[in-house]
């Protein structure tokens, strides 16, 4: 239908275009123009890794450290989880709003957004793991400062999302690049997780043999600890802090963003552009089924700490086995990205996704036994590393694919990102909140170096069983997604000849 129109809408305003273009020279190595450095795609990689590190970093360590070290009550730390999280996903869309509306600059569209958010995602960032001395209003310290976090990281983030469609024209250049940043940031949630964890967790409130202690001497011990714990938590986010500025300097210094072509933008209100967005059905099914895994993920990273210390009783080795999970999903990106090309992006999904799901079943059934922790971890992570990957591989297919049939709408990238990282996130909150409001009702205590019974059967409900029931909804609805290896190869010999055509008539006139 509109495909077939916009398809011959083209072809026609080519033909008559092509037999000019033989007298000029100057637009005939495309190629090359849309072809990317490995250098290009590194400095590009390099600046999602604040992203992931951060997240990792929240992702694991925010739930145990505002029960266990800010010492909040399960039902208050359930709110600051949920409200910052639902409140993250609130401004996705509306800074993809305010991007696409953006007017270019001497240093791009996306670039002054990534740049004037960075100092203040820093700052704020930092303060998230700080213990105010006061009491009363501990919670809205934390509520507050995670809000302007979430605020100033989707600022970053929402148009370094959106840059992808910014760097090349060329679809095998973009996945290309898009394989060299999900490796890195699955490196950047190793990073995230070694930095905290490894700094983090040899600090502990909990004395490792408290019955050798009389309760004078074991009160003492565990005040001191608190307060070194407390200090690893301000010396991990300070390191973070750096290494986050240092990866936006490289970004700034190593990416170059292309003006796009193809005219003026096409200027939207936000209801106009949510919209044009939420009615496209290549674009929901895509986002309503990797909603649905993602949600699973996001059960699975916010009470694995929580798991492996009072359920699996491996309190000294947490850290260790979550940067096993990470390292294995690290070095997995490149076969992925293989399999993908070598198979398509769909079967990948389903092959990826359901990998995950033994090894989730196999963590909660066994006795608990140190070695096999680390051997799930190991199987883990291959699937971690193709929820990581492949999502963002195929958001830009989608963005083709509308294209190719809306060829006069122009500057809409930035709408689709946020959107979907608007439902990714607003899952995340709802995740983090019920799974903590769900310790509570099972009588979590916070503080403490032991849990019921009931506390631990509750978590492994929610690493095992509730997230595999959400993999098993979200494969169902990925399987009407439409957009096959075909229709995207179409797509982009399609766009290809939109652009040259688009190329010669600029040259054209810049010659006359």
């Amino acid at each position: 239908m509109a495909r077939g129109e916009g398809a011959e809408q083209y072809s026609t305003g080519l033909l008559s275009i092509k037999p000019i273009n033989t007298d000029i020279k100057t637009a005939k190595p495309k190629a090359q123009r849309n072809r990317l450095t490995v250098w290009n795609k590194l400095c590009y990689a390099i600046g999602g890794a604040p992203y992931q590190i951060t997240g990792s970093a929240l992702g694991f360590f925010l739930q145990i450290y505002l029960l266990d070290v800010a010492q909040l009550d399960p039902f208050h730390a359930s709110i600051i989880l949920f409200v910052g999280r639902a409140w993250d996903a609130v401004t996705d869309p509306t800074v993809g709003f305010l991007v696409s509306r953006s007017k270019w600059t001497g240093i791009g569209r996306m670039m002054p957004w990534i740049l004037c958010s960075t100092p203040f995602a820093v700052l704020t960032y930092f303060l998230i793991w700080y213990v105010p001395s006061f009491g009363q209003g501990k919670v809205l310290w934390y509520l507050v400062f995670y809000c302007l976090f979430q605020s100033m990281q989707t600022c970053f983030h929402v148009p370094y999302s959106a840059l992808t469609m910014f760097i090349t024209n060329d679809q095998k250049e973009r996945d290309s690049a898009t394989a060299y940043r999900m490796m890195v940031e699955v490196l950047g949630t190793v990073l995230g997780t070694a930095i905290q964890g490894q700094i983090v967790g040899g600090s502990t409130n909990c004395p490792t043999e408290p019955y050798d202690l009389d309760s004078r001497n074991s009160t003492n011990t565990s005040r001191v600890s608190l307060d070194e714990t407390k200090q690893a938590y301000l010396i991990a986010s300070g390191v973070i802090c750096i290494i986050y500025v240092l990866c936006a300097g490289v970004l700034f210094l190593g990416v170059k963003e292309r003006k796009e072509n193809g005219g003026e933008k096409t200027l939207l209100t936000f209801r106009q552009g949510l919209w044009l967005v939420m009615s496209y059905g290549p674009y929901v099914k895509l986002v309503i089924g990797f909603l649905f895994t993602s949600l699973a993920f996001m059960l699975l990273e916010g009470n694995f700490a929580l798991f492996i210390t009072y359920s699996l009783g491996h309190r000294k080795d947490f850290q260790n086995i979550l940067l096993v999970i990470m390292l294995s999903g690290a070095l997995t990106i490149p076969w992925w990205q293989w399999f993908l090309t070598r198979f398509g992006k769909k079967k990948a999904v389903y092959f990826g996704i359901t990998w995950a799901v033994p090894f989730m079943i196999l963590i909660i059934c066994i006795k608990s036994n140190l070695i096999i922790s680390y051997l799930v971890s190991v199987a883990a992570g291959v699937s971690v590393a193709a929820a990581f990957l492949l999502p963002w591989s195929m958001l830009p297919d989608v963005v083709d694919d509308f294209k190719a049939k809306n060829p006069d709408i122009h500057g809409h990238e930035a709408l689709f990102y946020s959107f979907y990282v608007f439902f990714i996130k607003f899952a995340s909150g709802v995740s983090l909140g019920v799974s903590t409001l769900s310790l509570k009702f099972a009588g979590y205590v916070t503080g403490s170096c032991s849990q019921p019974e009931a506390v631990s059967l509750t978590l492994k409900v929610l690493v095992a069983p509730v997230p595999v029931a959400l993999i098993a909804v979200g494969l169902l609805i990925l399987r009407t997604y439409p957009i096959d290896e075909e229709r995207r190869q179409g797509n982009q010999k399609l766009l290809q000849k939109i652009l040259d055509s688009e190329s010669e008539t600029s040259v054209l006139g810049s010659e006359v």
